[in-house]
């Protein structure tokens, strides 16, 4: 555990700290005001906590919340392992997102995660009910992308079932202009009818790139266990669940929110037109921090 609190910064230019949890170091950034309803945001596969857009969390942290995002294991500042040779599992993961509120004295906290991220905030809702107020899930699944073992999701399009069947070819992960090509294009073939911000894109994954002292260890996120499947549980979720998705999403298509909305008791469904498989666009942000803002309310359950 970490030894010591991180600093908690009331201005919404936090600078950047590390937490101690679970044998590994953890870059983390905290906004907003710590007396404030605290949210935890975490990230999706092969995507640091610069991924969740500077102005998207200030503008969170300024609609009254104390708003930590990090860079998990292999991402950003955190601790690396071997490229292509993990040595941790989901549950690894769980484990650090529950060190960081740790670190922060935080008891319970509102987690809000996006794809794979919000696979981890459904374990955190099943397996940490006490550390967890309330869950805001998006661009996520109860089970995956649809297939034999889940026949009633809907598949990923056919154009995404090929680029995975067909994958390209790994960028240089040296290069910083060939990486940041490389989230280009996966922006473009992730994203919904929503014009890709092509600038934001490449300011956000040269940060991300320049952060990162092994750019290519956020592939790892594609190797580890991902543990039991967790749908047949998703009724015993207790924490207040918001969901949130696009309706243009390509590698879960809208009926996967629709039965994560069905199957964990009292969850609501807001849909987000237009957006594919990505952190929310800017198009979007009223929609999204206004939902989260009214679902984190103290007092509304």
């Amino acid at each position: 555990m970490h030894d010591s609190r991180p600093t908690t910064n009331p201005s919404l230019a936090p600078r950047e700290e590390t937490v101690h949890a679970n044998d590994v170091d953890l870059a983390v950034q905290a906004f907003g005001n710590p007396s404030t309803p605290a949210i935890l945001l975490i990230s999706g596969a092969e995507a640091s906590m610069d991924w969740w857009d500077d102005d998207f969390t200030a503008r969170l942290a300024a609609s009254g919340r104390y708003v930590i995002r990090y860079d998990t294991r292999d991402t950003g500042r955190s601790t690396t392992f071997p490229v292509g040779a993990p040595t941790y599992t989901q549950d690894d993961l769980l484990a650090d997102a529950v060190g960081v509120l740790d670190a922060y004295g935080l008891a319970a906290a509102h987690i809000v995660g996006i794809s794979m991220g919000g696979g981890l905030a459904q374990r955190l809702g099943l397996e940490h009910p006490e550390r967890v107020l309330s869950l805001t899930l998006m661009s996520t699944s109860p089970g995956g992308p649809g297939g034999p073992d889940n026949p009633d999701l809907p598949p990923m399009s056919e154009a995404l079932a090929k680029m995975f069947a067909e994958p390209a070819t790994a960028p240089d992960w040296s290069d910083r202009d060939a990486v940041i090509a490389y989230f280009l294009a996966a922006e473009h073939a992730f994203s919904g009818t929503i014009p890709v911000d092509e600038d934001r894109v490449r300011r956000t994954a040269g940060r991300a790139f320049d952060r990162s002292p092994v750019p290519a260890a956020a592939s790892n996120h594609w190797m580890i266990e991902g543990g039991e499947p967790i749908r047949t549980r998703l009724g015993e979720i207790t924490a207040p669940t918001l969901v949130l998705h696009g309706t243009e999403d390509p590698l879960f298509p809208y009926g996967h929110a629709e039965a994560l909305a069905r199957e964990i008791p009292g969850a609501s469904l807001i849909p987000l037109p237009g957006m594919g498989h990505q952190m929310p666009p800017c198009q979007v942000w009223d929609t999204v921090i206004q939902a989260i803002v009214g679902h984190t309310e103290p007092g509304v359950r």
